[in-house]
């Protein structure tokens, strides 16, 4: 009888513009090394039912691809809870990778202390030429109090100093939550700040994350930073935060 695994859920919304940098995320996912008992678990959700992602998913039985209709990535990643069984989740974007012992040093972390729901890391940018790229602002390694993410974000023009694509998190946690906002964009920043707001967290100084900056993603395109839209999503965005907050309504690392 084979001893029984314990599994890390990596969670991608994909669309068929970034559709072919799967197969670099899918590298990076093999690259990773986990501690003896654990395994990883790649759910895939399209964001729509075109015919134009299925070729670039790799045929794996480690990993699982769906469809659904098309609402944005939070509505992706939401429903794709649905096949996410496992104690953990990491976000991965269809276009970024994970850097070499990502997910082992978070996994440490929350495992080392039941009191943490999340883990983030340092980011590269990846540019078009291959090049990496950092960026000043980081916070000190170590935890990351609650309430603390917020209020850098609020002063900071609304810019975290953890970035919300490198999210590990506690299952049970993102589902109390809700997962991802209903927002057009933001709904990362808005899971990242629901997340602080209710719970200790943690980050790492060694890199994470690649993350890939290139002319069709959706950070780059006008309407996300569209000015009405964007006060509204702060707005919505930081209330939710606020009221968790206000709530007291928290993760103990009890039971």
């Amino acid at each position: 009888m084979s001893a029984v695994r314990r599994r890390i859920i990596i969670v991608t919304a994909v669309h068929p513009p970034s559709a072919h940098f799967l197969p670099d995320a899918y590298r990076s996912l093999c690259q990773q090394e986990l501690p003896e008992g654990w395994e990883w678990h790649w759910v895939i959700q399209e964001d729509g039912t075109s015919d134009a992602v299925a070729p670039h998913v790799p045929d794996d039985a480690r990993v699982t691809f769906r469809q659904g209709r098309a609402g944005g990535p939070g509505v992706a990643r939401t429903i794709a809870l649905a096949h996410a069984e496992g104690e953990y989740l990491k976000v991965l974007d269809a276009d970024d990778q994970l850097a070499p012992g990502a997910l082992a040093r978070d996994l440490a972390a929350l495992e080392g202390d039941p009191s943490l729901g999340w883990a983030t890391s340092r980011v590269l940018d990846l540019l078009p030429d291959g090049s990496t790229a950092g960026f000043p602002g980081d916070p000190e390694p170590g935890p990351i109090e609650r309430g603390a993410v917020l209020e850098y974000w609020k002063a900071n023009g609304f810019r975290a100093q953890v970035h919300p694509a490198t999210l590990f998190m506690r299952r049970d946690l993102v589902l109390a939550l809700g997962g991802w906002m209903a927002l057009p964009a933001s709904e990362d920043t808005g899971l990242l700040l629901a997340l602080n707001a209710t719970s200790r967290g943690w980050f790492s100084s060694e890199v994470g994350l690649h993350y890939r900056k290139w002319p069709g993603q959706a950070t780059s395109q006008p309407s996300h930073t569209e000015t009405a839209e964007r006060e509204a999503r702060m707005a919505v965005v930081e209330a939710r935060a606020r009221e968790l907050g206000r709530l007291n309504w928290g993760y103990w690392g009890v039971g």
